[in-house]
């Protein structure tokens, strides 16, 4: 079923990315958020927030249409920031997961709302070690119904996207073994992992059943993969490491939305969805995180080893028609061709400890490479 025979539903899409800010001589995090936040925001109003650690900012682009105008917002969001970080004497960093980390608990925000999560789920707190950082992506709906379908659509490519956006292969000053030990991390929190398959009906009696039981604080704890927004008309998709390379997160802002294009138009329709176990589902990401974009991936429509190249290239072939309907078909082509030759961030990480033999020396190239923009 390639969507060839359908129109593809072009949405708006936004981006939201989250990064770490570390001390410019430890290169430590450092509990400068609430300085930096009061800077930026001068520039960037509510586009720059609080995260649930003080050593975290959070960045959110406006809405848009073509990829050009999401890539200079990102690229704006970036630079502001990184220049209030450097006046309180940090960097800004994008990385999945603090590649070192100092002493201490790790003090969370002042935000009632973070006090009361820290309170509830003290269990799964892990200090700065916790302080994890990923890029969400919303792709605009015409409400929950819609957005309910389409994940359940995207459901079976998730992995790949995971794959191609590992950048979190350190932490605690050593190698995972995981190109995303982000995601290892984060599943400690309640419902982080794929989405089950729903519609509003069952969506909404299951909400209510997680926040009653106690399971979940509020409704914005559900971190599936790819969730409905409480707040805005979107779906959003959790599943990628916070990157340094600006480029691949306009990959990944592009190419799923060109897939998100096809899969819309085969919901309007009437395809159904595509029937894939979810321990099937499960696996695929766990390979994902485990070896990105290098070693093999588990096919989940057909439960096949594939190396995860192959299912990339897969991906490009089915969002293709989205692409070429939002005018975007040349520039992720060339992006994911980029991608392919320079590597994932995780490949970039190692490579870079290899050539520098010091973790402080990645976090140096991370930091140089979260500002710079090609």
């Amino acid at each position: 079923m390639t969507g060839a025979d359908v129109t593809p539903v072009v949405s708006t899409f936004g981006v939201e990315e989250e990064f770490l800010l570390v001390d410019r001589h430890t290169r430590l995090p450092a509990e400068r958020a609430p300085r930096v936040i009061a800077d930026a925001s001068a520039a960037l109003g509510d586009q720059v927030q609080d995260e649930f650690f003080p050593v975290q900012v959070e960045v959110c682009t406006r809405p848009a249409v073509r990829l050009d105008e999401l890539r200079a917002d990102l690229a704006r969001l970036r630079a502001v920031t990184a220049a209030a970080a450097a006046n309180a004497g940090c960097l800004l960093v994008a990385s999945g997961t603090p590649v070192l980390s100092g002493p201490g608990l790790g003090r969370v925000s002042e935000n009632p709302r973070y006090r009361r999560m820290a309170d509830r789920y003290a269990g799964v707190l892990d200090g700065y070690d916790g302080a994890l950082c990923g890029c969400h992506v919303h792709l605009g709906t015409e409400g929950r119904a819609q957005a309910l379908a389409l994940a359940n659509h995207l459901r079976p490519w998730l992995p790949v996207f995971q794959a191609l956006a590992v950048n979190s292969p350190f932490a605690s000053g050593h190698d995972s073994g995981f190109d995303s030990w982000r995601t290892v991390q984060w599943a400690r929190w309640p419902t982080v992992g794929p989405a089950p398959v729903l519609d509003e009906e069952r969506y909404e009696a299951l909400a209510d059943a997680l926040v009653d039981s106690g399971v979940l604080l509020d409704r914005r704890m559900i971190y599936w993969y790819a969730r409905p927004s409480e707040h805005v008309p979107t779906l959003e998709v959790r599943i990628a490491d916070v990157n340094a390379d600006l480029e691949t997160v306009v990959l990944l802002a592009g190419l799923l939305r060109g897939l998100a294009a096809v899969l819309l138009g085969e919901v309007r329709a009437g395809r159904p969805t595509p029937a894939v176990p979810s321990g099937l589902v499960d696996a695929a990401h766990w390979q994902a995180a485990r070896t990105g974009l290098t070693g093999d991936g588990i096919d989940p429509l057909t439960g096949d080893r594939t190396p995860m190249t192959v299912l990339a290239e897969a991906l490009f072939d089915r969002a293709a028609p989205g692409l070429d309907a939002a005018g975007d078909l040349a520039a992720v082509e060339s992006a994911l061709a980029r991608l392919r030759r320079l590597g994932t961030g995780a490949a970039r990480q190692r490579r870079s400890y290899r050539r520098h033999g010091r973790l402080t020396a990645v976090v140096d190239e991370l930091a140089a490479c979260t500002v710079a923009v090609s």
